[in-house]
């Protein structure tokens, strides 16, 4: 990016970006999209479609959007979604492989629109799920909420981790310390590093302006993950279920804003048929 970019469209603290009110706007279309998106595949993860197919809807929706799914190309990653199923942590790529009853998948999607990044998951269940996968889904989806709430000005980002393990851990699950949110704007991958764990009142502190993503996931067993040989897949190390919810948001002059808000209200199971 050259610097007159750069200086047009935000300011550095540090080496975080703070990006200015007109670039809100952006973020909320972009944010939006990627929501959208989640809501238009909703019906269709049942049992017996593939991933794959999943991956071709996800697709072709995004490019009539006149926007473009990020992680197709991205370092090498072959499809334009992660599709993360039971004991999948996160970057499961599309493939044949059938959804069954009783599973659960996580869909991550991003859009490039007009040239700004927004990002977003969530988790659905495949036909009828055992009490620990709800449970499982329904505290990843309050554990990522608690650590959203915590976010205003004079705030810490361990504030946000520390908001989100404490919850999680007393609900006797595991947070996964191998990833991390991350900052977003016109950039897919930028800082701040977002930690989903760790100690109050450390870290960078919250300023107006910082746009970046909360997405913990939580494991029903140990924290500790693999990847597999296709060099993306990660996986727990237990093989027990993980779960993961994801949302972009920006640090506003009194409290936060959520982009990645679903626009049908379905940013949780269970969904509408």
């Amino acid at each position: 990016m050259q610097k007159k970019d750069l200086e047009d469209d935000w300011i550095e603290d540090g080496k975080i970006k703070l990006h200015r009110p007109a670039d809100y706007e952006k973020m909320r279309r972009a944010g939006q999209l990627a929501a959208e998106v989640l809501d238009f595949i909703t019906p269709h993860v049942v049992p017996g479609v593939t991933t794959e197919a999943l991956d071709k809807l996800c697709h072709d929706y995004i490019l009539a959007a006149k926007a473009i799914p990020a992680p197709l190309n991205y370092r090498g990653f072959p499809k334009s979604i992660c599709t993360s199923i039971n004991h999948v942590v996160c970057h499961g790529i599309p493939g044949p492989k059938k959804l069954a009853e009783g599973d659960i998948i996580n869909i991550d999607v991003t859009v490039i629109l007009d040239g700004w990044y927004g990002d977003t998951s969530r988790m659905y269940p495949v036909g009828r799920i055992g009490v620990q996968a709800q449970k499982l889904i329904d505290i990843t989806y309050e554990a990522m909420m608690r650590g959203i709430e915590v976010v205003k000005p004079g705030k810490r980002l361990g504030d946000i981790g520390h908001a989100i393990q404490s919850f999680a851990e007393k609900q006797r699950f595991s947070v996964v310390r191998d990833f991390c949110g991350h900052g977003i704007g016109k950039v897919f991958h930028d800082n701040p590093s977002i930690l989903h764990f760790g100690r109050p009142d450390t870290g960078p502190e919250l300023k107006p302006g910082m746009f970046f993503t909360v997405e913990p996931m939580i494991n029903a067993g140990t924290w500790q993950v693999k990847i597999l040989d296709d060099g993306w897949t990660a996986v727990t190390r237990d093989k027990k279920l993980s779960a993961q919810f994801e949302h972009t948001i920006a640090v506003t002059e009194s409290g936060y804003e959520i982009f990645t808000l679903s626009p049908a209200g379905l940013d949780r199971p269970p969904y509408a048929a």
